[in-house]
């Protein structure tokens, strides 16, 4: 362009000194914001220093869900007087969905699985149950995979096609005299509990799946002496809880349950302990241990914080992720590590004899 042109035209000459103060400003502000403190603005992060730090922070202090207990339904065909986690829904989700949160949680640092109700050999007459637990054990290669059930919709048909993929299984007894177990709401119709307690014993031995049972000590059971039966039956642990109270499910006016009649006091349960304290297996857990050291997702994966005596759900990991979701859990790891959450928990390295 011949400068009389540029001239002749006020407009070019304009636009012609706006570029150039244009390409000086921007030469300035990339020295300055890429040279020194690259404070203002690059392609480095797009996210400030400041904020880089609480990402830090939070990542550095989140909650790693080692271990959940996943009650993805609400439904038992028992009606035990003390459950804390009722049939309030009779929602369960998608398997594709189930196994999603599944996949989160291992994302996030999941180790064991433990798969609880309501009664979990209920839902599609267990092969929902068995399908997750092929899932995490196969594709996510979860180093352990335990289930806690009453037992009673147990077949061996099970074991033979799902075995191989359980670390644990918990049967849930409380007490080795029927009309005790009657009383309690152990107990479907005459069935007898304790003999198949007995026979699932036998099929764990068989299927070379770890046994373990859970015992919730209430009025009814807090004098038996239980110590012979549990040293037949030789379970890995003896989880021996007592009587929990929790508003909104065994307690309170909405709750299905009125467990009251059921608690027992701390000296009581102590006395109990101190009855078996020649059982090497025997894992015992108060009230205090218990409320807050639990991982407890719900029937829509929601984590649920139990520090004010009821079961405040969080929003589902499926919607806002694990590391948001965890945050409202209520979850207290120094307790789960006191109460001893964490042990020899995979099969293969309980070194059994099968």
């Amino acid at each position: 362009m011949q400068l009389s042109s540029v001239v002749a035209s006020p407009m070019l000459l304009l636009q012609l000194c706006i570029d150039t103060l244009r390409f000086i400003f921007a030469s300035v502000f990339s020295k300055v914001c890429y040279g020194t403190s690259r404070v203002c603005w690059g392609p480095i992060s797009s996210a400030a220093p400041v904020d880089r730090k609480v990402d830090q922070v939070q990542d550095q202090n989140a909650t790693t869900p080692t271990s959940v207990n996943y009650h993805f339904t609400r439904k038992c065909n028992y009606k035990c007087g003390f459950c804390f986690h009722t049939a309030k829904t009779s929602f369960v989700l998608p398997l594709d969905e189930a196994k999603k949160g599944l996949k989160l949680l291992k994302g996030s640092g999941m180790e064991k699985i433990n798969f609880s109700g309501g009664e979990p050999f209920l839902h599609e007459k267990g092969d929902f149950l068995g399908k997750l637990v092929q899932y995490c054990k196969q594709d996510l290669q979860l180093p352990s995979v335990s289930i806690v059930s009453n037992g009673s919709m147990i077949k061996e048909k099970w074991f033979q096609k799902y075995g191989d993929d359980l670390d644990i299984l918990a049967i849930s007894c409380d007490s080795f005299d029927e009309p005790t177990n009657q009383l309690i709401g152990r107990a479907q119709g005459k069935k007898s509990h304790v003999d198949n307690l007995h026979k699932i014993r036998r099929w764990c031995q068989q299927y070379k799946v770890a046994f373990k049972i859970n015992s919730v000590i209430n009025t009814f059971n807090v004098n038996e002496d239980m110590t012979e039966n549990i040293l037949q039956l030789n379970p890995v642990r003896w989880k021996v809880f007592q009587c929990l109270l929790i508003d909104g499910e065994n307690a309170g006016e909405k709750a299905l349950r009125e467990a009251e009649r059921f608690v027992i006091s701390e000296q009581l349960f102590q006395e109990f302990l101190e009855r078996h304290s020649s059982v090497p297996c025997l894992v015992p857990e108060s009230n205090e241990k218990m409320r807050n050291s639990y991982l407890i997702l719900d029937e829509y994966m929601r984590f649920l914080d139990c520090r004010d005596g009821r079961k405040d759900p969080s929003k589902s990991i499926l919607d806002v992720g694990v590391r948001e979701a965890i945050c409202f859990s209520g979850f207290d790891e120094k307790m789960f590590l006191k109460r001893g959450g964490k042990y020899v928990w995979s099969k293969a390295d309980m070194k059994l004899e099968w």
